[in-house]
């Protein structure tokens, strides 16, 4: 049996293992993102370690017997959903790839409808390589699950909710406000799904949304950085054309994503958003956009269909420059 560590012992232990604890919630991330893209699911997925001073300051503040042990949220992953009926998606993606400790789902909790909180739903799992902290003890990692509107309000609001026994002294006309923007986010929630499905099904907007859904899903296991949207709708356009009524096509370029991810990896470092070519030289502007996946699997498997949709429709340079990189001639 391991010995309870003090406050003191805790926090320098804990500042030791942080960038262990970092790198440990980053892989975990980024395997999530890989089956998120697989199951088709839209959602942002981001990694963090607990900052050293939130660290020291809730082992100071809660009555932990043993702080180190009891402190379960040193690493953690988000997960924001566009609305609440994706929630269970997210939450069976996350139950059925990792191993869990727990989870804490309050949504369906009696008397949830009269606290001053968005209903909780978090796991608690074992991460992406099973790391062991310094005792032999396997690390933990806690996931919350919400959506974009409760991410919203709970990032407004923590200063106030996740104090202890400050909902007590809020006054009245806040806590009012604080209701009503909570009703808020489930009307934000509803309206937003409905809107969804109804562009989904509308026939001038579906597919190429979809498309580009599909891609910006996959290139974000890739890279995080920002790119336009505006340019990757104009692409998206071209590509539709020499993919055709081709069925389960989005099945087909998470495949392409997984078999070629080593090499897809290395293009995206060499020639990507964050790379001397992009940022000094200004070259291979389509690597930093998302239907860059889908350019590269049309190079690979139907360029000579690629290059006949491509022409008069988009600037040849933008196409030689992929196929350059892609080793393969137009």
């Amino acid at each position: 049996m391991t010995v309870p560590l003090t406050v003191t012992e805790a926090y320098h232990r804990y500042r030791q293992e942080r960038p262990r604890i970092e790198a440990m919630a980053e892989l975990t991330a980024a395997y999530m993102r890989r089956r998120a893209a697989r199951l088709h699911l839209n959602c942002r997925i981001s990694p963090r370690a607990k900052e050293v001073s939130s660290f020291i300051k809730k082992a100071h503040h809660k009555p932990y017997t043993d702080p180190w042990k009891e402190i379960t949220d040193k690493a953690g992953i988000r997960i924001v959903v566009p609305y609440s009926s994706l929630l269970d998606r997210a939450l069976d993606m996350v139950t059925s790839n990792f191993t869990v400790v727990r989870v804490e789902d309050d949504r369906k909790k009696p008397g949830a409808e009269d606290r001053l909180e968005y209903p909780r739903l978090h796991v608690q799992i074992r991460p992406r390589g099973e790391e062991m902290d310094p005792d032999g003890v396997p690390y933990e990692c806690e996931v919350q699950i919400r959506t974009e509107a409760a991410d919203v309000w709970a990032r407004m609001s923590h200063s106030l909710m996740y104090k202890p026994g400050v909902t007590t002294d809020i006054p009245s006309d806040v806590r009012r406000s604080l209701y009503r923007l909570i009703a808020l986010v489930e009307l934000y929630d509803s309206e937003v799904e409905r809107g969804v499905k109804a562009l989904d099904e509308h026939p001038d907007f579906s597919r190429n949304n979809r498309l580009l859904a599909e891609a910006e899903r996959i290139y974000q296991t890739f890279s995080l950085h920002p790119y336009d949207r505006e340019l990757s709708q104009d692409v998206v356009d071209v590509l539709l054309d020499s993919i055709g009524d081709e069925p389960g096509y989005a099945d087909r370029l998470v495949e392409f994503a997984e078999e070629q991810r080593p090499r897809l990896e290395r293009l995206y470092e060499e020639y990507g958003p964050a790379s001397e070519q992009f940022l000094e030289h200004g070259r291979y502007l389509l690597v930093s956009q998302p239907e860059s996946l889908i350019i590269f699997e049309r190079l690979a498997n139907a360029r000579y269909d690629l290059q006949e949709t491509w022409e008069g429709s988009l600037e040849d340079r933008w196409l030689d420059d992929m196929a350059r990189i892609w080793r393969v001639r137009r």
